[in-house]
């Protein structure tokens, strides 16, 4: 072939499709493979216009087709799929070589693949891509992972492509191995909180006010001004605002309330189980959709559980603000909880994740950004906080709207109305700023059934009480 294409994309569904467009419409030539040859021409002759396109039908032809050192995009499914792309693809290329998936893989996987390939003298790289199919085309934010070495090759093509805020792109180099997989699961899970909570205030603002999908969006695209403003909150009110052609009613009452899930939130959830990092809005979030995708439990609960005896009548403008302010409070929660994530995974693994930039990535392109992200990019490069719960600004915006979060989830729980992520946010909250949690207790109890040792506050040391016999002490 004539034309050596400066990188290579093979998988050519919604998402590697627009990846490639996205590269060729910014000036790269871009070589382009798939396992069935017919999406490979149906891009050429659809978009061919848009930039230089190097189609290939073998992956011989297409690593052919590639200037060294080669950069191949992976874009296909996840786990087996991708490793087989991968031991296809080793034979053919030489040392100093790039691969990198770009999907959502799980970040053990890229930490095993980056080492195997690396015995291969191979750059592996995973990058979290954020922004769905039209940020993956116009624009997405970036979290790659690998060696320094391939970013330096790699980094200038991806940065073009990123989504640009204040001329600044959302790339950067996250750090080794998983990294890059790490903060885009960790992203998706606060993705997850922050749908869930934003469901918890519809769910609030329809029952407890008796307000229409119209007047909700409304609310919505208010609250899209001021501090609230996010894609997130965006999106809801024009979903809100939505009416169904056929019917003539508004398109939420007609999806089923069954929510589905891919993994991300999941895995968040256990590996910051195995991380010892409290996620509980996270996880919240998580379960949320699980209970929701049990219809046949639930119709048998409707049949047989009670609900509260009366509601509480909530007046309009005042129940309104409060929802609001106990939304913005627990969207801090999951945030501080995330990063949280990260700053222990960075630690366990040696990342060294600069925090304050993952903030900066975040704030266009994908699927979380909101207004308050350039606060949390400022109090991690000026003080970093033990939580982002405790640097300055989030701490006297959670404190002021406090009373409203404490009024809205216990409003919540007379009148019968479902707030797990609220709820279990200022929980957390509340477990943070106590001074002495009930954690003592755990600990005397586990001495007595298990003799796990405690530790006590007016001595160093660890001690069991010898419960079965004449209950003395001993150190342990």
């Amino acid at each position: 072939m004539a034309t050596q294409a400066q990188i290579g994309v093979t998988g050519l569904a919604v998402m590697g499709r627009n990846l490639a467009r996205n590269l060729a419409r910014n000036g790269f030539s871009v070589a382009l493979h798939n396992r069935t040859p017919a999406r490979t021409r149906s891009l050429v002759e659809e978009h061919g216009d848009e930039g230089v396109f190097v189609p290939a039908e073998s992956v011989a032809d297409f690593v052919a087709a590639l200037e060294r050192p080669r950069r191949i995009v992976i874009m296909v499914k996840a786990g087996g799929p991708t490793d087989a792309v991968i031991e296809e693809l080793i034979p053919l290329l030489d040392e100093g070589d790039i691969v990198i998936d770009c999907g959502n893989a799980h970040f053990a996987d890229t930490r095993r693949r980056e080492a195997a390939l690396r015995e291969h003298g191979l750059h592996f790289v995973g990058a979290g891509v954020s922004g769905g199919e039209e940020g993956a085309l116009l624009g997405p934010s970036i979290m790659p992972g690998g060696s320094k070495e391939s970013y330096a090759t790699l980094g200038p093509m991806f940065e073009k492509i990123a989504a640009q805020v204040d001329g600044t792109p959302c790339c950067v180099h996250v750090g080794p191995d998983g990294a890059g997989h790490f903060v885009k699961m960790v992203h998706n899970g606060i993705e997850y909180a922050d749908m869930q909570l934003i469901a918890e205030a519809y769910h609030l603002l329809r029952d407890g006010l008796g307000a229409s999908p119209k007047e909700l969006a409304q609310i919505f695209a208010e609250w899209n001004s001021g501090d609230l403003e996010s894609f997130l909150i965006e999106i809801t009110a024009e979903v809100l605002g939505h009416v169904d052609a056929a019917t003539g009613t508004a398109f939420v009452d007609v999806i089923v309330d069954q929510a589905e899930q891919k993994g991300t939130g999941r895995w968040t959830v256990q590996t910051a189980l195995d991380l010892g990092v409290p996620v509980t809005g996270i996880a919240e979030a998580t379960f949320a959709r699980a209970l929701s995708a049990h219809p046949e439990q639930r119709v048998a609960a409707q049949k047989a559980l009670p609900g509260p005896g009366s509601v509480p009548q909530a007046d309009r403008e005042t129940f309104v603000d409060d929802v609001r302010k106990a939304l913005y409070a627990s969207k801090v929660v999951a945030y501080a909880q995330g990063y949280d994530q990260m700053a222990a995974a960075s630690a366990e693994y040696g990342w060294d994740i600069d925090l304050g930039a993952m903030a900066t990535i975040w704030r266009g392109g994908c699927i979380i950004r909101a207004r308050f992200l350039d606060r949390i990019k400022e109090s991690y490069e000026h003080e970093r906080p033990e939580s982002l719960l405790v640097a300055p600004y989030f701490r006297d915006a959670v404190a002021e709207g406090q009373e409203s979060w404490r009024r809205i989830v216990a409003h919540a729980a007379k009148a019968g109305i479902p707030t797990p992520a609220f709820s279990s946010s200022l929980a957390y909250y509340d477990g943070l700023r106590t001074e002495r949690l009930p954690a003592s207790l755990i600990q005397g109890l586990r001495d007595f059934f298990g003799a796990h040792t405690y530790r006590r506050v007016d001595k160093e040391g660890t001690f069991h009480t010898m419960w079965s016999e004449d209950r003395r002490e001993v150190e342990a």
